[in-house]
């Protein structure tokens, strides 16, 4: 955190703690002032989830709602074992 003696460009408010380094010359916004202008946070459609008969190709457990289309030759897991050997997030 950087401290420091700035005011918002908005509204004028005091601000004395920003989460990054301020740039010379660019607007400096309250949480506020912040919030109000960031754009929204994207909606997502619920997800298609296609029925089927498919067993697990890690464990064997049978299989009978998939969130895609699975393809022809590739393995496909039930929850437990793609969360067990899904890589890791960066």
């Amino acid at each position: 955190m950087f401290q420091g003696e700035w005011s918002c460009s908005e509204c004028g408010a005091e601000i004395k703690e920003l989460p990054y380094e301020p740039t010379p010359g660019k607007p400096i916004y309250c949480r506020e002032c912040w919030m109000k202008r960031r754009p929204p946070r994207r909606e997502f459609a619920p997800r298609q989830m296609v029925q089927g008969n498919w067993n697990c190709s890690d464990c064997g457990a049978e299989i009978n709602e998939l969130p895609f289309e699975p393809f022809p030759g590739k393995p496909i897991y039930c929850r437990e074992c793609w969360s067990k050997n899904r890589p890791p997030r960066n």
